[in-house]
């Protein structure tokens, strides 16, 4: 099959009526479909951004990790070394820590920390001898503070630091077992004999107080001498390394390379109160990775934050407008298609009625020739035999055919539709009104009468009009006609009619005797039969008075009907045989 043919007519003809019995919906379901596979895609492309920014922030997160393990671990090297060194001296002296610290060549500007310090670990009551030792090789030595109470065990004051900055000399006598978190460093690192992390704490020589640190402690084991002999091994004090967090925080994210990501650094657990620093780019984090880093044994947890505020990618934007403008567009198309449809329906629905009337037009046209024409021949046969002469054949055909014409004209003007009793009159009495004046008068109400009624009552009229003019009222001056019609209808039926009353007065007295003429037949038979109601003529010797009952109908049982029915139309003498379409 050619894929370039047309789809068949049965399948066109499915869409179009789809698309006539669902006007709205159709381009509306388009519209949510295209709709909904770009919202899928639009989702697809998000989800790969968010795993692909993910595995970034990872990757990220585990750069800063390991640039601050470094850290850690390269100072937790030099306190090992000074460890190892101190055990084996008797005594550590100023000469011999600042030999220490010059062959390490420390560099604290890229790691964060703040130097190296020495903290002997001294009995409270050898505190004033250790003072008097000290001070005579540093005479700047302060009091150790805060002051120990007289029943301190241990203390460990802040003996040597290196370097020796105006701030790192604050820290010179502090008693590192007054401060709970750093008491519980040393001990672990006692235990352990390994450099051992600090929680979150604030050095003493920050002059602020409230910058977050934490400090690495080295224990240094000395062999005591009991008896003179070779003794356990004992805690002669600690090298120590503070740290301030966010400068260590600083140093690794330099090292790493400054991103585009949120960092934070808690002591622990992720919570407010365990926070030692924080790198925020935004109020609310769109995206967060959290990488476990260990320092000196001490668990820290790094957070990663996507900051990003845009919502959509650029490809998912692209996406979505071309996704929605072509669903917008199939849309209008398929409204227009519906449009089209109901136009060509309506097309189709306009041809099909203009064939019907067409037809019926047809059907009417005939209908009502063969209704004159019978009119014709019916008038034609009577007049024949009623006429005493050619001439008098000439001129009752002539006036009758006029009748039927006028009544026609009537018609014609009004569309064959309903037409006003009144006129009627009046056009069968146009010509005895302008020459009798006022012998002719004219009441009733406003009355419409049927197309075929209006012929067989304004022939009814000429008929009497004419006799009238010949024998009766109109034929003598002072004569007159009186012409009443009134509404009548039956209580509680649709059926309605006018009663027409012809009343000559004043005219020459009628013969009690006389011949049956053909206007009488005329009324009496065809008129009536047409108008399907009885017809009254009384010849009183004072003037002929005449009662017609014509239907007053709906203009619903007159208009042009698709089928017409023919029924017979009575046999008039002459005419044997001759029906009228009704």
């Amino acid at each position: 099959m050619d894929p370039a043919a047309p789809p068949p007519p049965a399948a066109s003809g499915r869409a179009r009526r789809w698309l006539v019995l669902y006007p709205r919906a159709i381009p509306l379901v388009i519209f949510l479909a295209l709709s909904a596979i770009t919202a899928l895609s639009v989702f697809a492309i998000e989800s790969n951004a968010r795993a692909r920014e993910k595995a970034v922030m990872r990757e990220y997160a585990q750069g800063v990790s390991a640039a601050l393990d470094r850290s850690g671990s390269g100072f937790a090297s030099y306190l090992r070394a000074g460890a190892a060194l101190f055990s084996s001296l008797d005594d550590v002296s100023p000469e011999t820590f600042d030999n220490f610290v010059r062959a390490l060549k420390l560099n604290t500007e890229y790691s964060g920390a703040e130097g190296i310090g020495w903290i002997p670990v001294l009995e409270s009551r050898d505190m004033p001898a250790f003072l008097a030792r000290t001070r005579a090789s540093q005479p700047a030595y302060p009091d150790i503070y805060p002051t120990p109470a007289s029943g301190t065990g241990r203390i460990a004051p802040v003996a040597m630091f290196a370097p020796a900055t105006p701030t790192n000399r604050r820290a010179l006598g502090y008693d590192m077992y007054s401060e709970p978190a750093r008491a519980a460093a040393m001990a672990e690192a006692e235990l352990t004999l390994r450099p051992a992390a600090s929680g979150r704490i604030v050095l003493v020589q920050e002059t602020s107080g409230t910058a977050p640190a934490f400090a690495i402690y080295m224990p240094v084991m000395r062999m005591n001498e009991a008896g003179g002999g070779a003794g356990e091994r004992g805690l002669a004090g600690f090298v120590y390394t503070p740290f301030r967090a966010r400068e260590f925080l600083d140093a690794a994210i330099d090292r790493q390379g400054q991103g585009r990501f949120g960092v934070r650094l808690y002591d622990g657990e992720v919570s407010t109160g365990h926070l030692l620093v924080a790198h925020s780019i935004s109020d609310a984090a769109k995206e967060t990775v959290e990488q476990e880093v260990t320092i000196a044994d001490r668990k820290l947890m790094l957070v990663i934050e996507s900051g990003e505020s845009q919502v959509l990618s650029p490809l998912s934007m692209v996406t979505l407008t071309f996704g929605l403008a072509l669903a917008s567009l199939l849309m209008l198309l398929a409204r227009l298609l519906t449009q089209q449809a109901f136009e060509d329906q309506a097309r189709l629905a306009f041809f099909e009625e203009q064939h019907s009337i067409r037809n019926s037009l047809t059907r009417e046209l005939n209908h009502r020739v063969k209704n004159t024409l019978a009119n014709v021949l019916s008038i034609l046969s009577l007049t024949r035999r009623r006429a005493s002469g050619l001439d008098d054949f000439a001129d009752s055909l002539e006036g009758r055919i006029r009748a039927l014409s006028a009544t026609h004209d009537l018609l014609t003007v009004t569309d064959w539709g309903t037409t006003p009793i009144r006129a009627v009159i009046e056009a069968e009495l146009q010509h005895f009104r302008s020459a009798l004046d006022d012998t002719i008068l004219l009441e009733g109400p406003e009355l419409e009468l049927a197309p075929n009624d209006a012929l067989s009552f304004g022939l009814a009229v000429h008929e009497l009009a004419t006799n009238a003019a010949k024998y009766g009222a109109l034929s003598v001056p002072g004569g007159q006609v009186t012409i009443r019609w009134t509404r009548g209808e039956e209580q509680g039926a649709e059926a309605a009619w006018a009663e027409v009353e012809w009343q000559e007065t004043g005219g020459p007295p009628v013969p009690t005797e006389r011949r049956r003429g053909f206007g009488t037949e005329l009324i009496e038979k065809v008129v009536a039969h047409e108008l399907r109601q009885p017809v009254t003529l009384d010849f009183a010797p004072t003037g002929v008075r005449c009662v017609l009952r014509v239907p007053v109908r709906r203009p619903a049982d007159f208009r042009i009907r698709e089928k017409d029915i023919e029924r017979p139309l009575p046999r008039v003498s002459g005419t044997p045989g001759s029906q009228r379409p009704r």
